[in-house]
């Protein structure tokens, strides 16, 4: 299972919140994967995502590039986000091209993401849905708080900060931008998308 399903919203946001990864099996073939990681990042990165990072080492909004890519372990999950059916298509076919011998996982719209693999000549291999949530759902922060801070499959993006940058932003201490990257910083992994929280933060003003 993976910590990128559980994204909360409607229908026409979620259409516009890719995530790419790629990750080894443990005792399958992990042993060196590291490089074949870093010839993922090479190629996805060329498409100008909005978010990336490692769950070893973290974001591009709170760690530099090199030092993220510098670091890649053969136990690394690189992560990138995009917002482009398009793009996401041709980060697909590049890497059906380079049959780099890891898994990759797409997660978004499952009908987007099986249609995206059969114009690149591919044919999804698994499909995994999350089972939503359940218990104390009392306990949760209301439906337009959850869409944001679902993108951190981790958690660690609280409500909390989601009402202070809103606060910060109406009190025009931060912009929408600024507000959705200090969010963006608290997600180790990279999977946070910037662009869409600039979205479902103007729906708080």
């Amino acid at each position: 299972m993976t910590h990128t399903l559980h994204r909360d919203g409607h229908l026409e946001d979620l259409r516009e919140d890719f995530v790419v990864f790629t990750m080894s099996a443990k005792s399958v073939n992990s042993k060196g994967s590291a490089e074949k990681m870093r010839k993922f990042f090479q190629i996805v990165e060329k498409f100008s995502p909005v978010n990336c990072g490692d769950m070893k080492t973290g974001n591009t909004f709170n760690n530099e590039r090199d030092f993220i890519y510098d670091n890649i372990q053969d136990t690394s999950i690189v992560h990138f986000v995009f917002t482009e059916e398009e793009i996401v298509r041709e980060v697909l076919e590049e890497l059906e091209k380079a049959d780099l011998g890891i898994s990759v996982v797409v997660s978004g719209v499952v009908d987007t993401i099986d249609e995206l693999c059969k114009q690149a000549g591919l044919n999804m291999h698994t499909v995994e849905l999350s089972g939503g949530i359940h218990g104390r759902l009392d306990l949760l922060p209301e439906k337009p708080i959850l869409e944001i801070t679902t993108m951190c499959g981790h958690g660690m993006v609280g409500g909390n900060l989601v009402k202070a940058m809103v606060e910060q932003v109406k009190k025009e201490k931060k912009s929408l931008q600024e507000a959705a990257i200090e969010l963006s910083k608290q997600c180790q992994c990279g999977i946070f998308n910037p662009k869409r929280t600039e979205r479902l933060l103007q729906r708080f003003l």
